[in-house]
């Protein structure tokens, strides 16, 4: 997603395993090592199919062998419509898991005076947790949080303290980025290192859309050798030159992102376990087709 598309949006005993793992033959290392990986769908990439019939949408996202996939619309305190406990129903029915969603955190969630979340973001927290999501990812920072370093830093600890929150409810509260982030720079400092820097890695996650910020400059392999394991969840998606706008997303393995390189960076040294495939324009071709070729893709590459 590009900054042009706001409206679209408005988380082992590790010395034991690794003494372990040193004892396994390759091949099961390499079966331990994909069983962390879980790849999913984001449901924007079937927006329009969703809104017609949410339910069908997702039998037919299913039949194609995705086992999770990512919601982006949260209204009103329902999901496409269906109030929470309803929506984990439809989604066990179907065999699928939602282990992430996007819900925008801003400015209007965090009561200063009260030093408090409004009731409404909690309500967010808790529907999160009714659909066993894991995380609970922010797609967008509201352009006046980002008028300047100092409010942007201190918005920051609000996300510290959104993490905090979302903990007791068995969530992890996570950041999306766009390309704003690495175009813009607030007292010389780019918006996405600000994050990065002033955030608490066992508090927010990090979302890495490897196509969104390419046309703010952004790579995906520079910020996965720069910021190394802070990247637990990933949109996997490619990119085009576009008409209307500087790059749009296509079918995985087709663009100048490099994504079969970033996905074996991600599970080398990004601390990625989620991958969650994304396609926003077609070219041409139905939506629901684009996913299917997109997940027989992403199956052929070893990473």
């Amino acid at each position: 997603m590009t900054e042009t598309q706001q409206s679209r949006r408005a988380f082992l005993q590790a010395s034991t395993l690794a003494g372990v793992a040193l004892l396994l033959p390759d091949s099961l290392l390499a079966n331990a090592k994909s069983s962390s990986k879980n790849i999913g769908l984001q449901l924007y990439s079937v927006r329009d199919e969703m809104k017609k019939d949410p339910i069908a949408t997702m039998k037919a996202v299913a039949e194609m062998g995705y086992k999770n996939v990512e919601h982006a619309n949260y209204v009103g305190g329902k999901f496409y419509g269906y109030e929470p406990k309803e929506f984990r129903k439809i989604i066990d029915d179907l065999g699928l898991t939602m282990r992430s969603g996007h819900v925008v955190l801003g400015g209007q969630h965090w009561e200063a005076s009260k030093n408090d979340f409004t009731d409404t973001w909690k309500k967010t927290i808790e529907d999160a947790a009714i659909l066993g999501q894991k995380y609970l990812v922010s797609p967008w920072l509201d352009v006046n949080l980002r008028k300047n370093f100092d409010d942007c830093k201190r918005f920051m600890e609000v996300f510290n303290k959104c993490g905090e929150l979302s903990k007791k409810s068995g969530v992890k509260f996570g950041y999306h980025n766009h390309d704003f982030e690495f175009s813009l720079r607030l007292t010389s400092v780019k918006v996405y290192d600000i994050i990065m820097q002033n955030t608490d890695p066992s508090l927010v996650a990090q979302q890495l859309d490897i196509g969104n910020m390419y046309g703010g400059g952004g790579r995906a392999v520079d910020l996965l050798k720069q910021y190394p394991n802070r990247f637990e969840l990933m949109h996997v998606k490619d990119e085009i030159k576009g008409e209307k706008e500087a790059y749009e997303s296509t079918i995985l393995g087709t663009g100048v992102v490099g994504v079969a390189d970033v996905l074996k960076l991600a599970a080398k040294s990004g601390g990625t376990t989620e991958y969650i495939i994304e396609q926003e324009s077609y070219q041409g071709k139905a939506p629901i087709d684009t996913v299917k070729t997109d997940l027989e893709w992403i199956k052929k590459v070893k990473f």
